[in-house]
């Protein structure tokens, strides 16, 4: 049996920063309730990008609290969904992405969720949806293989030099890049045609942001409306090889496709997953939801001065949300909190002090979180300059611009050819703004990147 839990423990999981908890006839609720450790939750990211930030963060901290009670998460790394691209809240097209990059990200993102989620395998598996999509005709194998044929634990043949595509390079090499070797039926046409003859095509071009499209005279291409039909299809291969996918979590904007999922599941003849969508965090900017796209982000493994400084940026009224989606704070603490900012009977610098230094102590720790408060105080009060600075190695003539791009302080050159313009770049040694975009720093020399950033040159 898992851990007990009280009713008012239970009631936050599903409560707190949620959107919508949808569970017909509380067939999830039960079973958490009586045997958690049974319990599979699938969580499904498109590593587009390789950065996790705040608002992924959101989501894998309720997964945490699943995995403290015996649940196991499986996180499910979408290689094939990110070359489609998720149209959810996209007004364009979104651009593939070759598979070789999807490959990185993908190595960082789990090596960013060590961060939050426990990597027991009791608690924790994952996996790419390319072991169920993916063929052996689709494989691109080496040339010039040379592979043995075994029975048992002896070879009894061994072939001559195999070009790539030949058919048993391909499933030998199919075979060697699986994550998954049981309980895997790979999805073909005719299995995929026979989920589509139930999902009307109304249903799918309804979405508000094909409707968008179409009233602009912009094309929606079949791919993009397969999306979520795909997601479904992941949900029916989780519960195949894990026995169940009692539940799927994600962002509000993610419904409509976890709801696909319900009804994959039920056209298989499995009890459909119950979903669990969260409310979307807000980025720096207050305004939209929090993307690397818009640099709006706070990215979890941030430097910790420059986690705190990009706290500090945010509008006053996001500060409640992010008390509630970013923390730990009782929710009895942040409803007094929400209060307090409506009465303006507190002043937001000090409640965002507090906010900033929670959330740097969660991902860098306590000692951390009080220097980058004291670092804080000393530039932006004290109008100091740090002791301690982001150090970067700089190659023989390489520009401030591509050293800074490269260190990803900056996404791009125009950035710093902006900050350039707007006297955003300071050499702290002479304190003169920067106006050579094409400088050439030298050894020791120091910067101040915006409001917040300091780096030095190494």
């Amino acid at each position: 049996m898992g851990k007990t839990l009280n009713k008012e423990k239970i009631d936050e999981l599903f409560s707190r920063g949620v959107g919508e908890f949808i569970d017909p006839n509380g067939i999830f609720r039960k079973k958490l309730e009586t045997s958690p450790e049974k319990i599979v939750i699938k969580f499904g990211v498109d590593p587009n990008r390789p950065d996790i930030h705040l608002g992924h963060a959101v989501v894998l901290h309720r997964l945490r609290q699943f995995q403290d009670l015996g649940c196991r998460v499986v996180f499910l790394v979408g290689d094939i969904t990110a070359m489609i691209g998720d149209p959810t809240g996209k007004s364009k097209i979104r651009p593939e992405i070759e598979h070789i990059e999807i490959q990185k990200n993908m190595k960082t993102y789990l090596d960013q969720v060590d961060k939050i989620l426990l990597k027991d395998p009791k608690v924790f598996s994952w996996t790419m949806n390319s072991d169920w999509l993916v063929s052996i005709n689709d494989i691109i194998a080496p040339d010039n293989q040379i592979i043995n044929i075994n029975i048992g634990n002896k070879t009894v043949a061994t072939t001559p030099v195999l070009p790539g595509n030949h058919i048993l390079a391909k499933a030998h090499h199919w075979e060697a890049t699986r994550m998954q070797k049981n309980n895997i039926n790979s999805y073909t046409l005719i299995s995929v045609l026979a989920i589509l003859r139930k999902i009307t095509f109304n249903r799918l071009i309804e979405r508000d942001m094909f409707q968008d499209r179409i009233k602009e005279g912009l094309p929606v291409f079949m791919h993009e409306m397969m999306y979520p039909v795909i997601q479904g299809i992941d949900s029916n291969a989780i519960s195949n090889i894990y026995g169940s996918c009692d539940l799927e979590v994600g962002g509000t904007d993610q419904l409509f496709n976890m709801l696909v999922g319900r009804d994959v599941m039920d056209m298989n003849k499995k009890i459909p997953q119950s979903v669990l969508s969260f409310r979307l965090l807000e980025g720096t900017d207050g305004k939209e939801k929090m993307s690397k796209s818009l640099d709006n982000y706070i990215g979890i493994t941030d430097e910790p001065n420059d986690m705190y400084g990009k706290v500090m940026s945010i509008s006053d009224s996001s500060i409640g949300n992010y008390f509630e989606l970013c923390t730990f704070t009782s929710t009895d603490e942040v409803e007094e909190i929400k209060k307090k900012l409506e009465k303006a009977s507190v002043n937001p610098k000090d409640l965002k002090m507090d906010l900033a230094r929670q959330i740097v102590a969660i991902y860098h720790g306590e000692d951390k979180a009080k220097k980058a408060e004291e670092s804080f105080v000393n530039v932006f009060q004290k109008r100091e300059v740090p002791e301690e600075m982001i150090e970067l190695k700089k190659n023989s003539k390489e520009t401030l611009m591509d050293i800074l791009v490269r260190a990803n302080i900056l996404s791009s050159k125009s950035d710093f050819r902006r900050l350039v313009e707007e006297g955003a770049i300071t050499d702290l040694d002479t304190n003169k703004k920067i106006e050579d975009v094409n400088l050439v720093p030298e050894n020791k020399m120091k910067f101040k990147i915006g409001k917040k950033k300091f780096i030095k040159i190494k």
